[in-house]
C-alpha cells in the first residue's frame, strides 16, 4: 500500500470504533473501556520489545504494527489525535531530547 499513513490509519480507527462490537474489532476494544485497551498496548509492546530483543526483524514489523494500532485505538478513545502527537514531538525537536529533560521538574 503505497502512500499510506498514520493519517489514514486514524480515519480507518474512528470509523470502526464506530461499529457494531460484533463487527469490529476497534469497536470491541472501545466497547471494553479504556482499562481493556490500554492492557492491549501494553501487552502489544511487551511483544514488540520481545521481537527487538530477539533480532527478528519481521516479528517485529509485524509487533511495531500492532502496537501503532492499538495505540491509536487509546489515543482515540482519550479524544487525542495524531496531530495532536505530532504537534507535541514538533514542540520537543526545538531543542535537544537533553535539554528538554534537565528542564523537567524532578519527582
Amino acid at each position: 500500500m503505497t502512500g499510506f499513513s498514520l493519517l489514514d490509519l486514524e480515519t480507518i480507527v474512528a470509523a470502526r470504533a464506530n461499529a457494531s462490537p460484533d463487527e469490529s474489532y476497534t469497536a470491541k476494544l472501545k466497547a471494553g473501556g479504556m482499562p481493556r485497551a490500554t492492557k492491549k498496548l501494553g501487552e502489544e509492546a511487551v511483544e514488540a520489545v520481545i521481537a527487538a530483543l530477539a533480532g527478528d526483524k519481521g516479528e517485529l514489523t509485524k509487533e511495531a504494527a500492532d502496537v501503532v494500532y492499538h495505540l491509536l485505538v487509546v489515543l482515540h478513545m482519550a479524544g487525542i489525535t495524531v496531530q495532536d502527537v505530532l504537534d507535541e514531538l514538533q514542540r520537543r525537536t526545538a531543542q535537544s531530547g537533553l535539554d528538554e529533560k534537565a528542564g523537567r521538574k524532578s519527582d
